[in-house]
């Protein structure tokens, strides 16, 4: 099978995308063909957007062998601005400046034609789960599998659910080999109607010998107040991006042990003119989501959600479709 494989979390790091390179080695070793297009860094929470008036351009990327050094698994490799030469025999997969929905009609339109027709896309593995509807409409792993799906091509979202950031060689190696057996299982039993799936793998220990289980999508919302905390507004530029990405894992880590941690905040108040005009205090605002909303609707919600699967250590496989499906009962003209 030609698998094309993209993620929201970029390429190979420790840090910030430390699962795709363990897939990827997964699918290979059980005699797929698998072409690897990743965003050249992190898109989190970007959905399925595109970037408008933006030229993507390429970046090539050579993964080093996947190795285990310290207890952690080695994710590594070199980027270059030109492909290797037709000659060479080495792995190179490509990076691009732009979305993994972008990622999708590259790799589906632009290149690997000598190996033949795409048979599937798998977006991730996540690094963190994409369960209930809150996370799921903002993910960028379930907006590439989304693209794949309008485009006509069966795929699957594969996030891994975290409990703690200590990247676990043995339960990474066993996600992977339990997730590459549920792939070709949806491939070769497609539902019907079904575009696109959503699967949680959780990181724990055999995790291939826990139930996998037929989940809906705990439907949710935010329910504390604002995903932005205010700061006050830096002598000097703001965060990096990679500083930001840490303080949002570590965020997520608390909330999956039930720890408290700070999130959005809306504590300021701008002061009306005498004509009604608002004076506005000038501010910056930091994402942050409110993961503990998430977190407190499954635990609020019956059994048999995609949240509560992940919470008990299992699988959850969602069927999806690629549409915002329209409510019915509304017919006619809507007379105001």
């Amino acid at each position: 099978m030609h698998i094309l494989v993209t993620n929201d979390d970029g390429p190979p790091s420790n840090q910030s995308s430390p699962y795709v390179h363990s897939l990827v080695s997964n699918l290979q070793a059980a005699g797929h063909t698998v072409s690897v297009v990743l965003p050249h860094t992190q898109r989190s929470w970007i959905g399925k957007a595109h970037l408008v008036g933006h030229s993507i351009k390429p970046t090539y990327f050579r993964p080093a062998p996947l190795t285990t050094s310290n207890g952690k698994l080695s994710n590594t490799g070199t980027t270059s601005s030109r492909p290797l030469p037709g000659h060479s025999e080495d792995e190179e997969w490509i990076l691009v400046n732009s979305t993994p929905a972008s990622c999708i009609q590259i790799g589906l339109y632009h290149y690997f034609k000598t190996r033949g027709p795409i048979d599937l896309v798998v977006s991730g593995p996540n690094y963190g789960r994409n369960s209930t509807a809150v996370f799921s409409l903002s993910s960028g792993t379930i907006g590439g599998a989304m693209e794949a799906a309008v485009c006509g091509v069966k795929s699957i979202a594969l996030s891994y659910a975290f409990f703690d950031r200590n990247h676990d060689p043995d339960i990474i190696a066993g996600a992977s080999a339990h997730s590459v057996k549920l792939i070709d299982h949806l491939f070769a039993n497609w539902g019907e109607d079904v575009h696109l799936y959503s699967v949680n793998v959780p990181l724990v220990e055999n995790v291939g010998e826990r139930k996998t289980l037929w989940t809906n999508m705990l439907q949710n919302t935010w329910k504390s107040g604002s995903c932005f905390q205010e700061i006050e507004v830096p002598e000097e530029e703001d965060h990096g991006q990679e500083e930001v990405e840490m303080e949002m894992r570590k965020a997520e880590e608390r909330q999956g042990r039930r720890e408290q941690g700070q999130e959005g905040t809306g504590s300021g108040y701008d002061t009306p003119t005498g004509n009604g005009h608002i004076r506005y205090t000038h501010k910056h605002f930091k994402w942050a989501p409110r993961f503990k909303d998430v977190y407190q609707s499954v635990e609020d919600a019956p059994p048999g959600n995609d949240g509560w699967a992940v919470k008990e250590g299992y699988t959850s496989v969602t069927p999806l479709k690629a549409n915002f499906m329209h409510v019915t009962g509304f017919e006619g003209e809507l007379k105001i």
